[in-house]
C-alpha cells in the first residue's frame, strides 16, 4: 500500500460538538489514494514533542481538490496540540497507512459507536449510491451528533442511546437482530468499542452475512515496524493493527 509523508495544509478546522474537532487538510498526494478504513499518522508541536504521532481516521475524501478530512476527540497533549491549529497551518502527515474496507456489497450495514464512526463515514459516501443503512449508538443524544454528520449519506439511520435520550433505549447490539430479521443485508461493517464489535461479528456469524471490523489502537509507528499495536489471530499469529488491519474480517481476530 502506498503511503506518503508531507505536510498537510490546514484548509477548516472547527467544533462539531465539546471537544470533537473536525479537520481538513490539503493533502493531494494521500487523498488521491485513501481508501475506506485507513488512516493518516500525524505528528504536531514543536522538536518532536510529543514525540509520537497520532492515528487518526480518514473520515473524507475530496479527489478533486486533493483534501482529507479527519473527525477526532481531544484527550490529550498531541490532540490538543493538533486542536490549536488555525486554517493556514501545517501539519506533518504520512498516509494513507493500514488496509481498507473490501467494498463488494450491494446492501451494506454499518454498524458504529463514538470515534468509530468517523472511518463509517468515509466508507458510506464511498458506498453511495449504494442503500447504505446506519446504526450508530451513544450514552446520551449529546454524543449523537453523529447522525446529523451522515443524513444525507445514508438511506437510512438507526440510533440507540444508553439512557434512551434519542432513538431506541439500549445498545446498538439490542436494536441490531430487528435490522437483520427485516432487511437482507449482504455485508456488515462496524468500528467501535471491542464489546460491541464482538456483539455485531456474533450475529453476523449467526445470519451468515460477512462482517468486517474495525480496530481502534494505539500505535507507534504506524508502518508495523515496532509491533506496538499488535492482536492476536484467532489462528493463533499475531496481527499488526496498523498494518495488517485496522480492517480484519471478524472471524479472523475474533474468538466467535
Amino acid at each position: 500500500m502506498s503511503k506518503t509523508v508531507a505536510d498537510g495544509i490546514v484548509i477548516e478546522h472547527f467544533s462539531l460538538a465539546p471537544m470533537i474537532k473536525r479537520l481538513t487538510l490539503g493533502a493531494p498526494a494521500i487523498a488521491r489514494t485513501a481508501q475506506p478504513g485507513q488512516f493518516v499518522h500525524v505528528r504536531v508541536g514543536e522538536s518532536y514533542h510529543p514525540l509520537l504521532r497520532r492515528p487518526l481516521s480518514i473520515a473524507e475524501v475530496d479527489r478533486e481538490v486533493g483534501n482529507i478530512t479527519v473527525i477526532y476527540r481531544v484527550v490529550g497533549k498531541g490532540t490538543a496540540l493538533l486542536a490549536s491549529l488555525p486554517p493556514g497551518e501545517f501539519v506533518d502527515c504520512m498516509g494513507p497507512l493500514g488496509n481498507g474496507f473490501d467494498m463488494n456489497t450491494e446492501r451494506p450495514l454499518l454498524v458504529g459507536g463514538g470515534m468509530g464512526l468517523a472511518p463509517l463515514l468515509f466508507l458510506a459516501k464511498a458506498l453511495c449510491p449504494k442503500p447504505v443503512t446506519a446504526l450508530m449508538g451513544g450514552r446520551t443524544k449529546e454524543e449523537l451528533w453523529w447522525r446529523n454528520v451522515f443524513l444525507g449519506t445514508c438511506r437510512s439511520i438507526h440510533v440507540t442511546t444508553d439512557d434512551g435520550s434519542m432513538g431506541r433505549r439500549g445498545f446498538t447490539i439490542d436494536l441490531l437482530p430487528e435490522l437483520l430479521e427485516n432487511c437482507k443485508y449482504d455485508r456488515i461493517y462496524a468500528c467501535g468499542p471491542l464489546r460491541m464489535m464482538e456483539g455485531v461479528a456474533r450475529l453476523a456469524r449467526d445470519k451468515g452475512i460477512p462482517c468486517q471490523i474495525s480496530f481502534e489502537d494505539h500505535m507507534a509507528c504506524g508502518v508495523g515496524a515496532c509491533l506496538s499495536c499488535t492482536c492476536a489471530g484467532t489462528d493463533g499469529k499475531r496481527r499488526k493493527v496498523c498494518s495488517d488491519g485496522p480492517v480484519f474480517w471478524a472471524e479472523e481476530v475474533l474468538e466467535l
